[in-house]
């Protein structure tokens, strides 16, 4: 859907560059953005809470280079430690879905 002036959604743009959703180019991308976008949402709840990453990482028992490469996409983290980086470090609650 076209908007005034020929600006383009956000979906549309994806589409175009990347194709429609089930080929593997647009799979890959998908991919890519959950992956970033898990690092993104834990480095704006701890500028929130006012952490700075060594002080995030103590709290939940790592080192401050975890946490830079999971929030910069860097490093997968394993489930059992993003629920820590979550619950113990940032005070919040993981919850995890599948969409089949």
């Amino acid at each position: 859907m076209k908007t005034k002036n020929n600006i383009k959604t956000l979906s549309q743009l994806v589409q175009e560059q990347y194709g429609k959703k089930g080929t593997l180019k647009r799979d890959n991308f998908d991919k890519g953005y959950e992956s970033f976008k898990l690092g993104a949402m834990i480095q704006e709840a701890r500028l929130e809470k006012g952490l700075t990453q060594e002080q995030l990482a103590v709290k939940c028992g790592t080192n401050k280079s975890y946490i830079s490469k999971v929030e910069n996409n860097i490093k997968d983290v394993r489930i059992s430690t993003l629920q820590k980086i979550i619950e113990v470090g940032l005070g919040g609650q993981l919850n995890l879905s599948v969409s089949l």
